[in-house]
């Protein structure tokens, strides 16, 4: 179709020729029958594949519908099969119940008084109701309707009936099928019962519609007795097999309608297949209908492939015959892009300012553009068909710019010509001008290379420009690189390193990463990047950015890497050579001056911490010296009251008196010992050590701190080991870092428990025993509570003077505590106790280590 329109153009008949009146009527004559073929042949190869399309699609759509309605027949006649089967199984187990039923009732009229054979009998219904879940119970009823017994057996707590709260419904129903079954001496049915059962009840669902079968006991014609047996419409579809539940939905309904119970909560489809069928069980019996649906089919695959098949292969060839049409249009269209794109390359080379040349295989110039004439100054006849060496080359430097022709032509384009090669050229008046050339293969329509084609720039004025700038960059560069300050510059669009000076690289490195460390902008690169990009943004609205450029406060930047080096450093937004932002930053190394800082503060801390501790020393020696008058005196008065006393009292009162003044006398008298001992450890004297039995200063600790403790509704525990050995120690000074953990094991646990759950407290224990993991073994006592524990941050200075947790604290208890034991050669520390799941903190605990044997008493053994 597409040829005979180029036949026709290529015609000889042309326009401005003059063509004779009889030779145009003759082609008008022949030109008419052919102009209709063609109409008739387009006609034939457009709507032909149409037709076919249509034809094919029709008959694959009654193939498929033929195939559709076989499928549907099919299903269909299956549904109907397993409904049959379904009704038979059905009947079948009614059936074999009422058999079973009338087997009962023969055994009961040939129990008699047989007490064994009535067991026998109760057995046998009793595994009737367990062998058929649509029985739930059967009840054995005389001729006076008197229930004589019933399986299974029921009570107040499992008698479901009497919870639905429809006793007397389901009684009422009993009695018509009794009343029916004895008019007519058959097996009768009762109406369908709907239960109201809670909705605990586990199986309310199953039991929710019931209806009772009374098969009579006749003997010799009578009556004697009814059997009946209750029946639960969800149990009669549990006849049918599982099997066949999967595959469809079976519904249990009434004459009017009514659903009964349903086999599965599954929805089926809009169009999904049914049938039912009425359930015959009996003469007497209740209509019952049984449905049943099917389930969403599985997908056919297969019969949705061959559509998606037929589909596809229409649309694909629609869509050739679409592209055979448009074939013309395109052909046209690229005819007229060619001659418009000749055109405008024409244009282009003619009006562009970088010289073209072309070169053949033999390198002779076969094209020069207009602006290579101008820059040489020869013609183009002049210069077409000239091999190397070539007229606008320098006589002095032919050789070299031939040997880098020859080079160039050989070498891998793609890889050695992207900057290009420098070279000269003379003008046809003299003129040397420096010039840049790039060479590229000249490639045909077939993909064969004909020729180079070389491109010249004329770069004298910014080659002259380029070295200026280099030798001031080099000067520049010369100083930054003598600085003792790290400088850098980054990309704030590629995180590039643009520029380092010497003391950067020797510090840093070759890349940015310290560059982000020391401005500490390793987590806000992305911010960064936003920066730069709102940055374009203002300089294409139009937007001033001279405040993105104003130079940051300096900050002081530890290095984190371990060197623990300080810099000052200073930093700033610059727009880069290329125009894109980038940041500027001027490290300088002041780790010097903050290790001469940091002495100046360490020295001046000491200054204060001896300050204070002077303070307190003239502190505690003045309060020793104050007290030990009044204390001094209240013993005296108490043992002159004693004194006085005697022989006076009552032997009885003397007994409750004259202890009770001794004692005082003995706290008051041992209060100032305390006190000398504090006022000596405060002097760095030595303490006053002698054999002393741990068990006594642990028992005197506890009896000080003991009421405080029953104040606060606490409890103190006390362990120690038997056979300890004497230990040399002060024991005034032991007893107050005793006293003092205690005290603190209480305020822990006063603070975990409020007052009103204290009940529940766990006591503050202290015990004391032998730690045979040391070598020599020493003396361990321990203190023990049930607090929250001691947090790590307070964990780290407990012990440091000054320093307490509490308001009204001083924060010297646990500093004195160490110092004393530590003046007895021994250790002091706290850990914290977990639970068993180690998920919770569950107290502290204090443990202290004494030697067994003092320094100087070793020192004399040896």
């Amino acid at each position: 179709m597409e040829d005979f329109p180029n036949v026709i153009d290529r015609a000889p008949f042309r326009q401005n020729e003059p063509v004779p009146m009889k030779s145009r009527a003759l082609s008008r004559l022949f030109l008419k029958p052919y102009h209709w073929f063609l109409r008739i042949r387009g006609f034939r190869l457009v709507y032909t594949p149409l037709l076919a399309i249509v034809l094919f699609t029709a008959v694959m759509g009654v193939i498929l519908g033929t195939l559709h309605l076989q499928e549907k027949n099919q299903q269909e006649a299956a549904l109907y099969r397993e409904l049959s089967f379904a009704k038979q199984r059905i009947q079948l187990r009614f059936a074999n119940n009422a058999e079973s039923l009338n087997t009962i009732n023969r055994e009961i009229a040939a129990s008699n008084d047989d007490v064994k054979l009535k067991q026998l009998v109760r057995e046998q219904a009793d595994d009737l109701v367990l062998n058929n879940h649509e029985i739930v119970k059967i009840i054995w009823i005389n001729d006076q309707n008197k229930r004589f017994w019933s399986v299974p057996a029921t009570n107040a707590r499992s008698d479901w009936i009497s919870k639905s709260q429809n006793e007397q419904t389901v009684n009422a129903g009993l009695k018509k099928a009794i009343e029916l079954s004895n008019a007519t001496s058959r097996t009768a049915f009762s109406e369908f019962i709907s239960l109201n059962i809670p909705g605990e009840e586990p199986l309310a669902k199953e039991r929710k519609t019931v209806f009772w079968q009374v098969a009579p006991n006749v003997v010799g014609g009578e009556v004697i007795g009814y059997l009946a047996a209750l029946y639960t419409t969800q149990g009669i579809l549990e006849v049918i097999p599982s099997e066949l539940k999967a595959a469809y939905r079976f519904t249990l309904l009434t004459d009017n309608g009514r659903i009964l119970s349903i086999s599965s909560d599954r929805n089926t489809p809009t169009r999904a297949f049914s049938n039912q069928t009425s359930l015959d069980i009996g003469v007497l019996s209740p209509n019952m209908t049984l449905r049943i649906d099917t389930y969403p089919p599985p997908t056919n695959l297969t019969f949705r492939m061959l559509i998606g098949v037929v589909i596809g292969l229409s649309a694909f060839v629609i869509w050739s015959l679409w592209s055979v049409l448009k074939q013309m249009q395109v052909r046209q269209e690229a005819e007229a892009n060619l001659r418009t794109e000749t055109s405008f390359r024409n244009a282009m080379e003619n009006s562009t300012p970088v010289g073209i040349r072309a070169h053949d295989l033999e390198k002779k110039i076969t094209y020069v553009n207009r602006a290579f004439c101008e820059m040489s100054g020869w013609s183009a006849q002049e210069l077409l068909g000239l091999k190397p060496p070539f007229p606008f080359w320098p006589e002095s430097r032919r050789d070299e710019l031939i040997d880098k022709m020859n080079r160039a032509l050989n070498a891998n384009i793609s890889t050695g010509m992207k900057k290009g090669i420098e070279g000269a050229i003379l003008r046809r008046d003299g003129t040397l001008i420096q010039t840049r050339t790039f060479i590229a293969p000249l490639i045909n329509e077939r993909g064969k290379q004909t020729g180079w084609v070389t491109s010249l720039i004329d770069i004298s004025e910014p080659k002259k420009i380029r070295e200026e700038l280099a030798a001031s960059q080099e000067r520049f560069t010369t100083v930054l690189e003598g600085l003792d300050a790290a400088v850098s510059v980054v990309s704030l669009e590629t995180d590039e390193l643009l520029f380092a000076n010497r003391f950067y690289r020797e510090n840093f490195g070759d890349d940015s990463k310290g560059h982000f460390r020391l401005a500490h902008q390793e987590n806000r690169i992305e911010t960064l990047h936003n920066i730069a990009q709102d940055l374009q943004d203002y300089i294409r609205d139009g937007i001033p950015t001279s405040f993105l450029y104003q130079e940051s406060e300096s900050e002081e930047v530890q290095l984190s890497d371990g060197s623990n080096k300080w810099f000052e450093v200073r930093r700033r937004f610059i727009p880069w050579v290329d125009g894109h932002l980038a940041q500027l930053m001027i490290a300088t190394d002041i780790t010097m001056r903050k290790e001469a800082d940091d002495l100046a503060r360490q020295q001046e801390e000491r200054m204060q911490f001896t300050s204070r501790l002077t303070t307190m020393g003239e502190m505690a020696s003045s309060l020793a010296h104050e007290l030990n008058q009044p204390l001094s005196a209240i013993s005296n008065y108490c043992m002159g009251v004693a004194k006085r006393l005697e022989g006076h009292l009552n032997p009885t009162l003397a007994k409750e008196i004259l202890p009770a003044l001794e004692k005082a006398s003995e706290q008051a008298h041992r209060a100032g010992t305390i006190i000398q001992r504090i006022r000596g450890f405060v002097k760095r004297s030595e303490p006053q050590r002698k054999a002393t039995a741990i068990v006594d200063i642990i028992n005197d600790a506890v009896g000080l701190v003991e009421i405080e403790a029953n104040r606060h509704r606490l409890i103190i525990a006390s362990e120690v080991a038997e056979n300890l050995p004497e230990v040399d120690i002060d024991p005034v000074l032991i007893l107050q870092v005793l006293v003092n953990l205690l005290k603190n094991g209480l305020d822990s646990t006063r603070e975990a428990y409020p007052l009103s759950s204290r009940w529940t407290a766990p006591p503050v224990k202290i015990s004391a025993d032998l730690d045979t993991n040391t070598i020599p073994a020493m003396l361990r006592i321990q203190v023990s509570d049930g607090g929250a524990g001691i947090a790590e941050s307070v964990s780290q200075r407990m012990f440091e003077p000054f320093f307490s947790t509490k308001s009204d604290g001083m924060g010297m208890g646990l500093n004195i505590c160490r110092s004393i034991i530590e003046s007895h050669q021994g250790r002091l520390w706290a850990t914290n106790t977990m639970d068993a799941e180690h998920t919770r903190l569950t107290g502290c605990t204090f443990t202290i280590l004494l030697p067994l044997e003092s320094p100087e008493s070793k020192g004399n053994i040896e």
